[in-house]
Parts: structure tokens; C-alpha cells; sequence
């Protein structure tokens, strides 16, 4: 999976919307409440590094199985330290990648989470950078 945008984020200007104080239930509908309890910004609860945190847009499959897709967007934060298992956006012989990182025996290994795919092993002599640990995944569920 590829990295085919990369925007930064945009946290000077708030971005409220309405949060309503009931929950809503996945099984079976209730009556909806007529009220919103309070304004809601995104920002406050998928940025918490801003000067850090930038957005990518995604292309390809690799990473299917993970729930990222190609088009979703991704939020991106840079001053996280890549964990094993984290997914990272990572710059891999000159393109910037998408996968999850693998750190096993002193070994690091990018790996897709789509079977068609072959995980890729870094060698210390590569050309190699984590450019961030992805937080969030944003897709849309319908196509308009």
C-alpha cells in the first residue's frame, strides 16, 4: 500500500460538531433523543500531537485486512516511537509505504496485512525511515 497524499493537519481552527448525549445502539433502534448535549472538535479527540500529526491518503490493498483501504485517509502521528505492531508510515528505497511493523530478534520486517503480499525484511544497510505510527484510519462506508 502507498502513500499517494500527504496533508498536514490543520488544528488552529476548531472543528465542532454536534455530539449528541445518547449513545447509539448496533443492535436493535431506540428513540432517538431530540438534544445535542454540547459541540464536539475533532481535533481534541484524533490530534494529540498537533505539530506533529499530518494526513495521508492511502492507495492499494495491502493493508485490506488491517480496515485501511485505498483512498481512506490516515492520521499520522510523528512523534510516536514505532512499537512492534504498531502501523507506521514508513519510507521504504525512496517511496513512502504503509504497513505494520515487525521487530523480532533484532530483525525488522514490514509486513502487509493482505495474504497476497510478501512481508519485507530491512536490512541495517537499507534505505529505511519510519516517517510516523498511524492513530487513526478514516474511510468513507458508502461511495457516493
Amino acid at each position: 500500500m502507498k502513500v499517494t497524499e500527504i496533508i498536514s493537519a490543520q488544528t488552529a481552527k476548531k472543528l465542532q460538531r454536534p455530539l449528541f448525549i445518547s449513545e447509539v445502539p448496533a443492535g436493535f433502534p431506540s428513540p432517538a433523543e431530540d438534544y445535542i448535549d454540547k459541540r464536539l472538535d475533532l481535533n481534541e479527540h484524533l490530534i494529540r500531537h498537533p505539530a506533529a500529526t499530518y494526513f495521508v491518503r492511502a492507495s492499494g490493498d495491502s493493508m485490506k485486512n488491517a480496515g485501511i483501504h485505498s483512498g481512506d485517509l490516515l492520521i499520522v502521528d510523528r512523534s510516536l516511537e514505532a512499537q512492534h505492531k504498531n502501523v507506521v508510515i514508513a519510507a521504504y528505497r525512496g517511496e513512502l509505504t504503509v504497513k505494520r511493523f515487525h521487530k523480532l530478534n533484532d530483525k525488522i520486517y514490514l509486513m502487509p496485512e493482505n495474504p497476497n503480499y510478501a512481508p519485507i525484511e530491512i536490512s541495517p544497510e537499507e534505505d529505511f525511515e519510519i516517517w510516523g505510527v498511524v492513530t487513526y484510519v478514516i474511510h468513507c462506508l458508502s461511495r457516493l
